[in-house]
C-alpha cells in the first residue's frame, strides 16, 4: 500500500489548506438576517431533521425565500390535533412561535382554505409538517 508522500512544506495532500474540497463554508460563517436570526433554509433543516432524529415524520410542504422567509409549520401528533404554527413578533422584539390556527375535527376544509388563503398571503413562506410525540417540544427548541 503506498503511503501519501508529504509535499515540500511539509504538509501532507489531504490537509484541509491544500485540500480541493475545503469545508463547506456555509457550515463556517451562515448568514444572518438583518435582525440576527438564522436563515429560513438552516431553521427549517435543523426541524426537519430533529423530528427525524426522534423518530417523527418531517417534510417541506412548500419551500419558501431562503434566507428571510416566514415558516409556518403544521404540526400534528399520529395524524390528528393538527396545529398551524407561526412566528410573532413580541412587544419587547422577540419572536416567538404562537398557534395560529387548529384543524377542527367537524370542519376540516376551513382549515385547508385557511392554509390556501395564507399562502396566497405571503409566496415566500415556507411551510413545512412535523408529525410527531408532542410537537410542541420542537417547536420551543427552535424558538431560542
Amino acid at each position: 500500500m503506498k503511503r501519501a508522500r508529504k509535499l515540500a512544506g511539509g504538509r501532507a495532500p489531504s490537509c484541509g489548506r491544500e485540500s480541493r474540497f475545503p469545508a463547506c463554508p456555509a457550515i463556517r460563517t451562515a448568514p444572518r438576517v438583518p435582525d440576527g436570526r438564522l436563515p429560513a433554509h438552516i431553521e427549517v433543516s435543523g426541524m426537519l431533521r430533529a423530528v427525524e432524529a426522534a423518530g417523527g415524520f418531517a417534510t417541506v410542504l412548500r419551500k419558501g425565500e431562503k434566507t428571510g422567509g416566514v415558516i409556518l409549520v403544521l404540526t400534528m401528533e399520529c395524524g390528528r390535533d393538527t396545529c398551524l404554527w407561526e412566528r410573532m413578533p413580541q412587544l419587547d422584539g422577540r419572536r416567538i412561535y404562537s398557534i395560529t390556527r387548529r384543524q377542527d375535527d367537524e370542519n376540516p376544509h376551513e382549515f385547508a382554505e385557511y392554509m390556501q388563503r395564507r399562502r396566497g398571503q405571503d409566496p415566500d413562506s415556507w411551510i413545512i409538517e412535523l408529525d410527531v410525540t408532542n410537537p410542541e417540544r420542537f417547536i420551543a427548541e427552535s424558538a431560542g
